[in-house]
């Protein structure tokens, strides 16, 4: 085991619940005052058990790391969102099923109608009074029971709620459709509407939310009484709808639950007082209770439960793992991402109640034991209160495989935890999280398999495999491929280990699994680029070295033959150029799980190696479906408003035309900004059919990710060797950065100064742009966590860059080439935009200022390229056409003129961009 913490462990009670008076205060609440009434602090403390006295049983103290007072429960965030989904779903059936809402208020109206009035009347009278009395009786007992932190939560969730429904009300009466202004409001004399969101019902339901009135069965009893009556009188009365009922009820349960999460929740987990008390209700007779050092915080293993070394009057010590309501809940939107994303695969549910957790540990544990493995001995279960579960184990004394030092990890302790494995799957017990700190080793080298509450009985093949998997990569990390695939193979045999390879890849391992293998692989690319700038550090010393003896002996011989000596330089640049190759390939490793792959097909040749896929959909194409969805929406709610014959009728074809050789031209530009950046000799030709055959490679990659890569393929395929082609390529897209956002400046100024010229005053926009630039820049630099993320990202794209662009700058006609490129790129562009527009331009339409139309391509083209869907799909139009629609040109002729330059400069390319990738890739360009 890891050298443990002290753990608090002075008598109490039994775990009351959290809210009945000072035995259920926040953790820190109760470390402290343990501490005033004299409890002895340290880092081991513990007074023996007399058998003898009881009150000496009651002093029985100790100490552990102070927990927060406040927890953001992950179960809060859950019910926020729920919440937030749920008020769409309301407002979206209001908005497009008039009928059927139509239809229900006819009918609670007509069923209502016939309520007699003094039922009505006295209903109205006692929910009204009820619905401030009853949360003012809870606040004076909570207060009575010194719980005042509770009624500071409710009375902020309320402010916050009054706030919100506010907004609702000035949205829905300003700026809603006419279908949920109808759904949300009743109609009253004198041409007005009752409020669509109660600005008084809100507050209340958040207030009583916040405070936790609903846990408690008295007074949630009362609660839905009072709520029903005041729904009832309302609806009767003419002074609501049932969607608005709904939305009130659904803001005020959404709006407690974000502020419960925002501000946190008083901590009532369990401490090690109540360990002490639960452990002598099971018969035990504790002394001390020591907190186990917390294993690294690693996604996969933060539910695994708070765990403490228990030393008895009698006995030996004892392993106890108390597990609580909020730590069942950690991890829940990974596992539901997994559950969402993996074929096959059976996972646990999402979120368990305590009992199952418990029930599922105690039969994995008995089952395992039972198997044959080496597992702890699990000796006594019992509750902690409602909201916390202990598990007490026989005590290991061991250390888990990540604290063991490489030195100790023998090849026999491979051998013992694939045993353990082989134990487990011969009843086909799946253990699921192989981690290093799943494997166990005590003193004497015997090995243990513990973490069992993920695993799973009767598993499949496909799960049983990934164990396999899992374990060779969690041993190869510790010992290598060799050793770890030569254990796997002793224990298991070769078709057992050859049937896991097709699974040897990342997603089916560990999140801790895959950060140390991304690690690995930080790591074995900074030696590749070290390796190559010191090969190249040395080839320019021995160039400089031949460069001197040269001009010593020039001084004393015949006139040089400058010819001879351009062709001594280019073999020199040429011989630095294999140096480098060599010493790349020389440094050049492959990853563990490649090695392991290797060292299996050593034993087995005919093993299947091509991966599994496991993956039902991925995060990208899911964003692109949601991107795609509501940018189809948006943009068929557009098109649908406009009169295409009208408009195409009218088009002008002249400009059509010069739209398409815009287009065409985009190409030779993207061609220049791209030479520009590369001091050795690239056809030109070819470079131009490549940004074709970006065309096609767009479509099926995002845009700042696709063409990327195609080029710097290119580069190297033309000859230029990998790091500088992604330096090439990465100082081009700096560049191109830099004159994206000069010019977006520079072109909003202009757009300011149109309508007054003589002031020069900018446009507000543009001051706007600015400022929340300016304001995003401070904040990524205050804080650590961002500063080191974006610093990290950007050193890393543009690794090589500055050293790259000292060769451009000494060739200041490859720079014009670069710069001018770019210039003529977002000026082909942009007039290709502005055909588009005069295409479709009227007489009675306004022309726009090239100004105007370049601040929207440019703002466009931005969006396009941070959006993640394919070539921008989506994003951009809806961004050009609102651009165009607020610049002042009508929808009518915005939304044709959107749709001809996409098709331009996106859908047109694509086959000669397709047949331009095929040709590159049968002559090897690519």
């Amino acid at each position: 085991m890891q050298p443990p913490k002290a753990a608090n462990a002075p008598d109490a009670e039994p775990y009351p619940d959290a809210s009945d008076g000072p035995a259920g205060k926040p953790a820190a609440e109760q470390e402290k005052s343990g501490a005033e009434q004299g409890e002895v602090p340290g880092h081991l403390v513990g007074s023996t058990l007399s058998s003898a006295a009881a009150e000496q049983a009651e002093r029985v103290s100790g100490d552990e790391p102070l927990l927060p007072a406040r927890v953001h429960r992950p179960s809060d965030l859950m019910r926020l969102l729920i919440g937030v989904l749920a008020i769409v779903i309301l407002l979206s059936i209001a908005a497009f099923a008039h009928g059927t809402t139509t239809g229900l208020e006819q009918d609670i109206n007509k069923g209502t109608g016939q309520a007699p009035d003094i039922l009505i009347k006295i209903a109205g009278l006692v929910s009204s009074i009820a619905v401030l009395l009853v949360p003012v009786a809870f606040a004076i007992e909570r207060l009575i029971k010194r719980d005042g932190l509770r009624i500071a939560d409710g009375v902020l969730a309320a402010v916050l709620a009054h706030g919100v429904t506010l907004a609702a009300d000035l949205w829905v009466a300003k700026s809603a459709p006419g279908t949920i202004q109808d759904a949300l409001t009743q109609p009253q004399p004198g041409d007005a509407l009752t409020d669509p969101v109660h600005g008084y019902l809100a507050p209340v339901i958040a207030y009583m939310t916040a405070v936790g009135m609903a846990r408690r069965p008295r007074w949630r009893v009362v609660l839905w009484v009072v709520l029903l009556l005041d729904a009832f009188a309302m609806l009767v009365g003419g002074y609501t709808t049932p969607f608005s009922i709904i939305l009130t009820v659904l803001i005020g349960w959404t709006v407690a639950y974000g502020t419960l999460y925002a501000v946190g929740s008083p901590n009532v987990r369990p401490t090690g007082q109540h360990l002490m008390a639960g452990l002598r209700r099971v018969g035990f007779r504790p002394v001390t209770a020591m907190r186990a050092e917390d294993a690294p915080d690693s996604g996969d293993q933060n539910d695994r439960g708070r765990r403490y070394l228990v030393t008895l009057e009698d006995g030996p010590p004892l392993d106890v793992t108390v597990v609580d309501r909020e730590q069942q809940a950690q991890g829940f939107f990974y596992r539901v991402w997994r559950r969402l994303t993996l074929r096959g695969i059976t996972q646990r549910r999402s979120i368990q109640s305590l009992r199952q957790a418990l029930e599922q540990e105690a039969l994995l544990a008995y089952a395992a034991i039972a198997a044959g493995a080496n597992a702890p001995k699990l000796i006594a279960t019992s509750e902690l209160g409602p909201d916390a579960v202990m598990l007490v184990y026989e005590h290991i004394g061991g250390r888990s495989l990540d604290a063991l030092e490489d030195s100790e990890v023998s090849d026999e302790l491979v051998r013992g935890a694939w045993r353990q494995v082989k134990a487990l799957q011969s009843r086909r017990i799946a253990h699921r999280r192989l981690t290093g700190d799943a494997i166990l080793a005590d003193r004497s080298g015997k090995v243990f398999v513990t973490d069992l509450r993920g695993g799973e009985i009767a598993a499949g093949d496909l799960v049983l495999r990934m164990d396999v998997a899992q374990l060779l990569t969690t041993t190869g990390l510790r010992v290598g491929a060799e050793r770890a695939v030569a254990g796997a193979l002793e224990v298991l045999g070769p078709d057992a280990v050859a049937d896991c390879l097709p699974l040897l890849q990342p997603i089916a391992l560990s999140r801790s699994t895959r950060a140390a293998l991304r690690r690995l692989a930080r790591e074995r690319s900074q030696r590749e680029r070290e390796a190559v700038l010191d090969a190249s550090d040395a080839a320019k010393r021995a160039r400089a070295l031949e460069h001197g003896a040269a001009q010593e002996t020039s001084t004393a011989g015949p006139v040089p033959d400058h010819k001879a000596a351009r062709k001594s330089l280019r073999n020199q640049k040429q011989a630095e150029k294999r140096a480098m190759d060599d010493a790349l390939e020389e440094a050049r490793e492959e990853d563990l799980l490649s090695q392991m792959r290797q060292q299996v097909l050593l034993i087995r040749p005919q093993a299947p190696v091509e991966p599994v896929r496991l993956e039902r959909i991925k995060a990208r194409t899911l964003v692109s479906c949601i991107a795609g969805a509501i940018a189809a929406y948006f943009l068929i709610s557009q098109f649908t408003q406009a009169d295409f014959g009208a408009v195409v009728e009218q088009a002008e074809w002249g400009w059509v035309a010069a739209a398409v050789g815009f287009s065409a031209l985009s190409y030779v530009a993207a061609a220049m900004s791209l030479l520009g950046f590369v001091p050795e000799r690239v056809p030109f030709g070819k470079t131009v059919l490549a940004q074709v055959a970006g065309s096609f490679v767009k479509i099926v990659a995002p845009a700042a990710v696709g063409g990327v890569a195609l080029n710097t393929r290119f580069l190297q395929r033309a000859g230029v060797r990998p790091g500088l082609a992604v330096a090439s390529v990465g100082a081009s897209q700096l560049f191109g950065l830099g004159c994206h956002i000069l010019l977006l400046a520079a072109f909003g100024y202009l757009t300011g100064t149109e309508r007054t010229p003589s002031s020069l005053t900018p446009s507000r926009t543009v001051i706007a742009g600015l400022l929340t630039v300016a304001v995003l820049v401070l904040v990524v630099t205050a804080v650590p966590f961002l500063r080191k993320f974006v610093v990290t990202r950007v050193r890393s794209l543009f690794a090589g860059v500055v050293p790259r662009m000292l060769d451009v700058v000494q060739r200041p006609q490859k720079l014009l080439t670069g710069i001018g490129g770019m210039l003529l790129l977002t000026g082909l562009f942009v007039m290709c935009l502005d055909a588009s527009v005069r295409a479709f331009s009227g007489p009675d339409v306004p022309h726009l200022s090239y100004a105007s139309i370049a601040v929207v391509f440019l703002a466009g083209n931005a969006l396009g390229s941070a959006a993640p869907t394919p070539g921008g799909m989506g994003a951009v139009e809806g961004a050009l056409t609102l651009g165009l629609i607020a610049v002042g040109l009508p929808k009518e002729v915005a939304a044709p003129a959107v749709l001809l330059y996409r098709l331009l400069t996106l859908w047109l390319p694509v086959l000669p961009g397709w047949l331009c990738f095929n040709h590159l890739t049968r002559k090897g360009e690519l």
